[in-house]
């Protein structure tokens, strides 16, 4: 399968309580399902911070405020509707005064609409237990070097 350069963006979301935002995903070709934080590819000029922001208000409507401007490279190796992308994609942090923030999506295309099954506050410890895999693998690394405060402290392991 030939793999499909995409520059792309993500944005981690956290509540007071540091559970994670994480949207769930079916691959309309494989019919398999992920979970992972909003983002996703960068549109012609944008800065992977505009991009974050962007996807962050049409995926949940939260507030694109909160993204901080510092970011962590990524390299992602994906596959989604029978294609594979891969690339470094830029993962920023944002953070809610509000527990569980609820989510409005806001400017979804009609297949992302249908696609986007569900989302969930995960709190850190329960990635594991998670019923579909979490993209990235290494999701706990980047939160812990993004949030190196964070009850997660010295257990991101790779």
């Amino acid at each position: 399968m030939e793999a499909t350069l995409r520059p792309a963006a993500r944005v981690i979301c956290l509540d007071p309580a540091h559970r994670l935002l994480l949207l769930r995903w079916r691959d309309p070709v494989e019919g398999t399902w992920l979970w992972e934080p909003p983002g996703g590819g960068l549109e012609p000029g944008e800065t992977p911070l505009v991009a974050a922001r962007r996807e962050l208000v049409e995926e949940t409507g939260l507030d694109p405020a909160a993204v901080l401007g510092h970011s962590v490279l990524v390299d992602r190796d994906v596959r989604w509707k029978g294609r594979r992308y891969t690339g470094t994609e830029h993962f920023f942090v944002a953070r809610f005064a509000e527990e569980r923030p609820s989510l409005v999506r806001t400017g979804l295309l009609p297949d992302e609409q249908v696609n986007l099954g569900t989302h969930a506050w995960v709190a850190w410890s329960q990635l594991g237990a998670l019923p579909d895999p979490v993209e990235p693998p290494q999701l706990l690394t980047v939160l812990g070097t993004l949030v190196p405060d964070g009850p997660w402290r010295g257990r991101e392991g790779g």
